[in-house]
């Protein structure tokens, strides 16, 4: 077995011209759970027994050595191997000459798990969004249809009341729609900052001042003297608000937001006084739809703070409070980045 198939995490099987196997990597020895000395010489197809979920085996549906003489490669598609195990299998054909005949294949094999986790995970997320998006869409077409219908009958401040409602709905929806579009932005790495120098602690002084709080919550701003920042105001602002709904909805007590200077970085906190979040899951609490208690939500807010902050050169941790709650630290570099300087 050549040297970088045998250092593949995926199981690999070379066969020659007449599709017998000449050689196989551990990983392949491992997944098939046959010996090296096993597999090679066998026909490919009695080396990789698999089918699909109607029986069909993948030889005879994939057909590698046949078919359009300009096919180099099989795309990749889900196969399950006797034992049941489900495994995503792609194979790329090696001709002697352009559209000639096939000299040999080269077939890998993985583990499907990876994709079907990935997979639950999608399908966890379409339908949090799907309760998310429902519940103030219900408020804004109930309050809509009442407000159409019965327009004449209802006083003013019935009225008043009545928009409002669908006014802070229609606010949460936007909200929504903006974190699965920063998701997407993070994941493809094509967010986009503004940058320019801000006053960090007049920022955060005054996003506090519009927080709503409710059920007695209380903020607690401290703040040092500190420099000026080259961050995208906006993204500061999610940051900032991301923690702070976070406190709110799995915290309680009161939420301290402490704005201090570090020797290179400007430093924004967090704190609540919940119930904190146990030593190990807090390695976790920033990957994506990570979720934790009774309240639930997307579990992206985390994800995009996460991201946001790396995007600007600092990064985010999250320990244990003064008061046992949980205490988010998101750090900037101070100094303007290169190309930004005055």
């Amino acid at each position: 077995m050549e040297r970088g198939y045998e250092e593949l995490p995926d199981a690999v099987l070379v066969a020659d011209e007449e599709a017998t196997v000449t050689e196989v990597n551990a990983a392949a020895v491992s997944l098939l759970e046959r010996p090296a000395d096993v597999l090679v010489g066998l026909h490919t197809s009695d080396a990789l027994a698999l089918t699909d979920l109607e029986g069909r085996d993948w030889w005879s549906c994939m057909r590698p050595y046949s078919g359009l003489a300009s096919r180099s490669s099989l795309v990749e598609t889900s196969w399950f191997l006797p034992n049941g195990r489900e495994v995503l299998v792609t194979a790329r054909m090696v001709r002697s000459r352009p559209r000639g005949p096939v000299q040999r294949i080269v077939v890998c094999v993985r583990d499907g798990a990876a994709r079907r986790r990935s997979d639950r995970l999608r399908s966890d997320l379409v339908a949090t969004v799907a309760h998310e998006l429902r519940s103030p869409l219900t408020g804004v077409k109930g309050f809509t249809s009442t407000l159409l219908s019965k327009w004449e009958r209802l006083s003013d401040s019935q009225r008043r009341l009545m928009l409002q409602t669908v006014d802070a709905d229609a606010d949460r929806l936007t909200r929504l729609i903006a974190e699965l579009l920063d998701v997407a932005r993070i994941d493809s790495h094509r967010l986009t900052l503004r940058r320019q120098p801000v006053d960090v602690c007049s920022h955060v002084r005054g996003l506090l001042s519009t927080y709503p709080l409710a059920d007695g919550r209380t903020l607690c701003l401290r703040t040092d003297t500190v420099p000026e920042v080259w961050v995208d105001p906006d993204k500061l602002t999610q940051v900032l608000t991301n923690l702070l709904d976070n406190a709110v909805r799995h915290g309680s007590g009161q939420i301290t937001v402490s704005v201090a200077a570090g020797p290179q970085h400007v430093e924004v906190s967090v704190e609540d006084q919940g119930p904190g979040i146990p030593a190990a899951m807090r390695e976790r609490v920033f990957a994506k739809y990570w979720r934790h208690g009774e309240r639930t939500g997307t579990g992206l807010g985390l994800y995009i703070v996460q991201g946001l902050v790396t995007a600007h050169g600092g990064h985010v941790t999250v320990d244990a409070g003064e008061c046992g709650g949980a205490l988010f630290r998101a750090t900037f570099p101070t100094g303007a980045p290169r190309g930004l300087e005055p």
